[in-house]
């Protein structure tokens, strides 16, 4: 099974999320936002060192749940090794920005 890159997805569409076969670039981070937002609330009763693993744990709980049981992933390793890069290229994406 081919497992796509994050950021291959349109910028934007004109279909409702549901029915959209990806989530487009624009959905994408707005929904990434209410995460972030959710961790900012949070920052102000725990640690951000705390909370940047509580969200690790929790997209790693996530995506094993998605691999397992939504796709069906036959070959663990393959799909670890792909959220890995997936993960990396994302955090250095993040650490480049200027702007953080």
């Amino acid at each position: 099974m081919e497992l796509p890159k994050w950021h291959e997805r349109p910028e934007s569409s004109d279909k409702k999320i549901k029915d959209q076969t990806i989530l487009d670039g624009k959905n994408f981070l707005k929904l990434a936002d209410h995460f972030i937002t959710f961790a900012n609330t949070k920052n102000k009763t725990i640690k951000s060192t705390d909370l940047k693993y509580i969200m690790l744990y929790a997209a790693a709980r996530y995506s094993a749940h998605v691999g397992k049981n939504v796709i069906e992933i036959e070959n663990h390793e393959e799909y670890v090794k792909h959220l890995s890069a997936q993960f990396v290229d994302m955090l250095r994406e993040h650490l480049a920005d200027p702007n953080l």
